[in-house]
């Protein structure tokens, strides 16, 4: 790795930030409708035009604005990606992730592998990430609006690693923490014979617009549960859990598996879909994910062998990790024993 490279990550933040702060006033959406001078964009969204036009000279470095020389921004192919309406838009990532509750928790990072104690929220708030949640309303919807666009780029990515997957042999699928319900909604499109439930917090699923099952034309098959996962859940011949398990650490995830296993049919199966860590000489996002995950509360993201071992204690056997080439998640499978 040249010194070069190493400079790159130390910069990264610099970009980060750069990038959060465009978001943050409006800048991407100001462009939505075309070109316009520094000046102009200044003005709509009351800044100062010198330090606004610094911002958006950063920006195009950045290929997320393009500029000509007479000052006037346009937005790139990139740049769109931050526009709220954009429908794979990554407004509300940039927002939480770069945003001053979780940047606050990097800066335990140090501290806690030097101790042995994880949980940055904790450290910094008093509270776990989602009892903060409930008592942040600002937060809470950045958080949600992150929720969405995560859910959409997981849920292709679950599909592509399921392609092959025969799910002629299940009958009612129950997505257990499935917020609004896009990825269950996207599979009850996809195979019509099957019955399906989103079990969430009440709180997730209370505001019924936002609900997929109509949207998506599956609302005669699709039925939402407030519940709690970690002591009981639906009764199915098949889960489907994503992003779920590694916000938990292993006590915790073997309460949800153990709920699953007690309402589930017989020959159940469970479909985990996590970014998996690989070995050693395989650079992943799953390792730096887990970084985050040791900021954010009490989870981690876990190899195949791990989940197995964690299906195997909760009364399941792992069968199979399902990928898709290109894609960072993966999807565990196991079944009731």
């Amino acid at each position: 790795m040249s010194k070069e490279k190493v400079l790159d990550i130390i910069f990264g933040r610099w970009r980060s930030q750069i990038l959060y702060a465009g978001v943050k006033l409006g800048v991407f959406d100001a462009l939505r409708e075309g070109p316009q001078q520094a000046t102009t964009i200044a003005t709509t969204l009351a800044l100062d035009p010198t330090l606004s036009y610094r911002l958006l000279r950063a920006l195009g470095s950045l290929g997320l604005l393009k500029e000509d020389h007479h000052q006037t921004f346009s937005l790139t192919a990139l740049g769109e990606f931050l526009c709220q309406d954009h429908p794979e838009t990554l407004q509300g990532i940039t927002l939480l992730e770069e945003g001053p509750v979780h940047y606050a928790l990097w800066k335990h990072l140090p501290a806690m592998i030097q101790e042995g104690k994880q949980n940055a929220f904790v450290r910094e708030f008093g509270l776990m990430g989602f009892a903060y949640a409930t008592q942040n309303t600002e937060y809470a919807a950045v958080f949600n609006m992150a929720m969405s666009s995560y859910s959409r780029m997981e849920t292709a990515m679950v599909l592509a690693a399921l392609t092959p997957y025969d799910f002629s042999r299940c009958t009612h699928l129950c997505d257990v923490g499935g917020g609004h319900g896009h990825l269950l909604c996207s599979l009850l499109a996809q195979y019509p014979h099957l019955q399906g439930t989103v079990l969430e917090r009440g709180s997730v699923i209370e505001n019924r617009a936002l609900l997929w099952a109509e949207r998506m034309g599956v609302g005669d098959r699709c039925t939402y549960v407030a519940g709690d996962m970690f002591t009981a859940v639906p009764p199915a011949d098949a889960y489907i859990l994503k992003h779920i398990i590694h916000d938990w650490n292993d006590e915790e995830c073997m309460q949800i598996f153990s709920a699953i296993h007690k309402a589930a049919a017989p020959d159940a199966r469970v479909l985990i879909a996590e970014y998996v860590v690989p070995g050693p000489e395989t650079p992943h996002l799953s390792k730096l994910f887990d970084m985050h995950m040791l900021c954010w509360g009490s989870g981690c993201e876990r190899t195949t062998e791990e989940y197995a071992d964690l299906l195997e204690k909760a009364g399941w056997t792992y069968r199979k990790t399902w990928s898709a080439p290109a894609h960072p998640m993966s999807v565990i499978e196991g079944a009731k024993v």
